[in-house]
């Protein structure tokens, strides 16, 4: 009988992190089941998975690790999610960047400094999440927080961008809390045309990568179980890689 362990799955777009949890539900027939950090429904990527109590008590230590994403921002937009859920609030003509310029505000969000939470994320303010109050049109503003971006580079040639719009796609390593949405804004407004973010992948968590993940099909298939069983990490395990 299956007791408790950590899978990593790797969530396709279009799913919420909720279903991925429902889904290890099922297959392991086990209620207790909780995530080390959520990724929105547009994202893809590593999500880590704690099965049963002895798992679920290691997931604030499982969260305590840096992230590493691929991002995409479309320069000349913006949305009011800072992503592509929401409705587009602003369009400014891109025109053309220069290649240094943009290093240049890469080089200015590198290191340690404050980033506000987007009004829509699951921070929780009075127990519920802020999208909640943002659906209603009540945008909660919470107290900017400190983040460390510890690596930004581009990762789409390093050369200038021209048009209306224009893609720039980056690999951000950075420490937990940190919103890649709130940094695509941060960035669009420092170039001076916006931007939101149209791809996030999430390829690292803490000690945890994408190697031996599990796909969204395989946790659904008829051998669910059994690629679940093979892929886990024990609780033993886990411990040590958190040590």
């Amino acid at each position: 009988m299956f007791e408790a362990g950590v899978f990593l799955i790797d969530k396709p777009a279009g799913i919420s992190s909720f279903a991925v949890v429902s889904r290890l539900r099922r297959v392991l027939q086990i209620k207790k089941v909780g995530h080390a950090g959520t990724l929105d429904p547009f994202a893809t990527g590593l999500l880590v998975l704690c099965a049963g109590r002895p798992a679920t008590r290691l997931i604030s230590g499982l969260m305590e690790g840096d992230k590493e994403y691929l991002a995409t921002l479309l320069l000349g937009v913006e949305t009011e999610t800072l992503d592509t859920e929401g409705a587009v609030t602003s369009r400014h003509q891109v025109g053309t960047i220069a290649a240094a310029t943009i290093e240049a505000c890469l080089s200015h969000f590198r290191g340690s400094q404050l980033q506000t939470p987007p009004v829509y994320s699951a921070l929780k303010h009075q127990g519920k999440p802020l999208y909640y109050y943002a659906r209603k049109g009540i945008p909660i503003t919470k107290e900017a927080r400190a983040v460390e971006i510890k690596f930004l580079e581009r990762t789409d040639g390093g050369t200038d961008v021209t048009g209306d719009v224009a893609n720039l796609a980056i690999r951000v390593v950075c420490s937990k809390g940190t919103y890649i949405r709130s940094l695509a804004a941060d960035i669009g407004s420092h170039l001076g045309c916006g931007a939101h973010l149209v791809q996030l992948r999430r390829i690292r968590s803490g000690c945890f990568s994408l190697d031996g993940c599990l796909s969204w099909e395989e946790l659904g298939g008829d051998d669910g179980l059994d690629r679940c069983m093979s892929a886990m990490i024990s609780i033993e395990q886990a411990c040590k890689l958190l040590q």
